[in-house]
């Protein structure tokens, strides 16, 4: 069953209207989407932590005046998404988006994926659970479990909040009451352009991760890394590295550029890289013009 829920735009003169939905995918579990433009070629784009489709506020309206139909979901435990207590493994997750595309939309023909930080964790898996489904993949600045680049990774303490959200309970006890400073850290600590996330866009990033459940849900993602790991090793050995073509686009400040590519390079046959300058982790918010174009070339008629 499908509901419609709301439409707008983003606000431009020649932004495309937006068409809000959520659809059930399976009992007690709803996904809130977001559609735009009519092409006859499908681009999915999913978000990460902590964030939720506004991520691609900027890029949704170049790929629909590219001739793209736009499709971005609140991935299971995000934005207007249902917060189930279970399910944040990524195959389960990729399940929720290829019910939304294919039996609440109804559509035909295989689509581009776009994944950043949490979301290509979904992305990859659909990719290599649906390989007939997919006919691009990107990659933006994410980690993948699974890889030998994830494992060390994992273990740099850099990356501390990897084990902190693992660990049951004490993370929503701890952030509780203290979202907006917990989530103000995380962006502030990987962005290159301060202003590309403005006050009223982290707010609405903050309505969403203080709903009830909502912190909880985040951190289950982070739960579910050990069995994506073990997925994807056997994802991987079953099927073979991706054959479609991939594209990794990364944050010329970010420090994870290397290791995001060298995670790709793991699962699939020839990955491309597209640096963006003037960006860190956030690129669709950071220097959304230069993403865009890059995915508009590499998704282009020639590939």
């Amino acid at each position: 069953m499908e509901q419609r829920v709301a439409s707008s735009s983003i606000g431009k003169p020649d932004s495309p209207s937006l068409q809000h939905a959520t659809a059930d995918i399976e009992p007690g579990v709803s996904i809130h989407y977001v559609v735009a433009g009519s092409g006859p070629r499908t681009v999915v784009l999913l978000h990460g932590f902590p964030q939720t489709w506004r991520a691609w506020r900027h890029i949704i309206p170049r790929l629909a005046n590219a001739g793209f139909r736009v499709i971005a979901p609140d991935y299971r435990g995000a934005g207007n998404s249902s917060k189930p207590l279970s399910g944040y493994d990524k195959r389960t997750m990729a399940t929720d988006i290829y019910r939304l595309l294919y039996e609440h939309l109804k559509l035909s023909c295989p689509v581009a994926m776009v994944g950043h930080d949490i979301g290509l964790m979904v992305a990859y898996a659909f990719a290599q659970t649906y390989h007939e489904d997919v006919t691009h993949l990107v990659a933006v600045d994410a980690p993948l479990p699974g890889t030998a680049i994830f494992d060390q990774l994992s273990g740099n303490s850099r990356n501390w909040q990897f084990s902190f959200h693992k660990v049951r309970d004490l993370p929503e006890l701890l952030v509780s009451g203290r979202e907006r400073e917990y989530l103000q850290w995380f962006f502030n600590f990987r962005i290159s352009n301060p202003a590309a996330i403005t006050e009223a866009d982290f707010r609405d990033y903050l309505t969403a991760y203080t709903a009830p459940g909502a912190m909880r849900a985040a951190f289950e993602l982070y739960r579910s890394f050990d069995q994506d790991s073990k997925d994807n090793r056997d994802l991987l050995a079953n099927k073979g590295k991706l054959r479609i073509p991939v594209l990794v686009a990364v944050g010329a400040t970010s420090p994870t550029a290397s290791p995001v590519r060298g995670m790709m390079e793991e699962v699939s046959t020839d990955p491309r890289v597209l640096p963006l300058p003037g960006a860190g982790h956030w690129i669709a918010e950071e220097n959304p013009e230069g993403f865009a174009a890059g995915l508009i070339d590499f998704m282009g008629p020639h590939r």
